[in-house]
């Protein structure tokens, strides 16, 4: 019997799905200020999640493969040092992105940073769409 004492138990759910649960030796994750690292014996932690690639690193169990990415829109993780939660709010395998959509989301998201004139809240909304589809872009190049 293979020794998993030093494998975390990953999960990524969203509200329509349940994406995977699998053991893996690290995940990346896109936190809302950039990308952090979780290894075994990580401190308990809980982060809000920005636009990014979910991505196992020596994913085991079921069908997965060694590495692992799945692109994430927003959500929040919870990191024990045995096992990480990641609740997202949309999460696309790179195949299932539609490069197509995504570039029309970024083409909305930059029409959007133009005519935001004197509104921050409408910078930052421009922002969050153009974030989310340069996201799922970039992952889309990856399959």
């Amino acid at each position: 019997m293979a020794d998993t004492s030093n494998e975390l138990r990953v999960r990524l759910v969203t509200p329509e799905r349940i994406l995977f649960e699998a053991c893996a030796d690290a995940v990346e994750l896109p936190a809302k200020n950039g990308y952090m690292e979780v290894l075994y014996g990580h401190a308990p932690l809980l982060a809000e999640l920005g636009a990014g690639d979910v991505r196992l690193h020596g994913a085991k169990g079921g069908d997965m493969q060694p590495e692992q990415i799945y692109n994430v829109s927003w959500g929040f993780v919870e990191v024990l040092p045995d096992r990480v939660t990641i609740l997202a709010n949309d999460a696309l395998k790179p195949q299932e992105i539609d490069v197509n959509r995504a570039q029309q989301q970024l083409d909305r998201g930059t029409k959007l940073w133009n005519e935001a004139g004197e509104s921050e809240e409408a910078y930052d909304h421009a922002l969050h769409v153009i974030s989310e589809a340069e996201a799922k872009l970039a992952t889309a190049q990856e399959k």
